[in-house]
């Protein structure tokens, strides 16, 4: 597999490198098959702020008429609040914020809840990454086919014209 660019800053990992062990149970957990590009990536650095902070998006969202912002991504573990099976983790957005349950939450938005990036599994085992944005009835937008496309995808947000 090619290696990804990191999409990361120098910020600390949320979460040490995951173990074979730690993303069997997680899957296990979730009842999904990870990527193997975000275990990859998880392995080099799982999980925090992203250096790139935007993709280009084909519709209008509530963030932006071109492009969705993006905060950061989440490490593949239970133990940092925003990790996939964290405390404020992909449970936890289906559960409480009531975010379709299409597959796995696991970037979040500038937004503070009110959009996220998912890896929508509802056409099979290999997820496309979807913008899911709460503020307009938990509209769906295709952003990538697959996760390395959407790594590969982001850019920085000054690409914008942001007025």
């Amino acid at each position: 597999m090619p290696r990804l660019p990191s999409p990361f800053t120098d910020a600390p990992a949320f979460e040490p490198p995951p173990t074979d062990a730690l993303i069997a149970s997680i899957e296990a957990e979730l009842g999904l098959r990870l990527p193997p590009a975000y275990i990859a990536l998880s392995r080099l650095h799982n999980g925090g702020h992203v250096a790139r902070n935007a993709h280009p998006a084909p519709t209008p969202t509530t963030w932006a008429e071109d492009h969705v912002g993006i905060t950061s991504i989440a490490a593949i573990g239970r133990t940092a609040p925003f990790s996939l099976c964290g405390p404020a983790g992909n449970t936890f957005w289906i559960t409480v914020w009531g975010y379709p349950d299409i597959g796995l939450y696991f970037a979040d938005c500038p937004s503070a809840g009110h959009d996220l990036i998912a890896l929508d599994y509802r056409h099979g085992d290999e997820p496309s990454v979807v913008h899911v944005d709460q503020e307009r009835d938990y509209q769906i937008t295709p952003l990538a086919a697959d996760f390395p496309s959407f790594i590969a995808g982001l850019i920085d947000d000054d690409t914008f014209d942001l007025d």
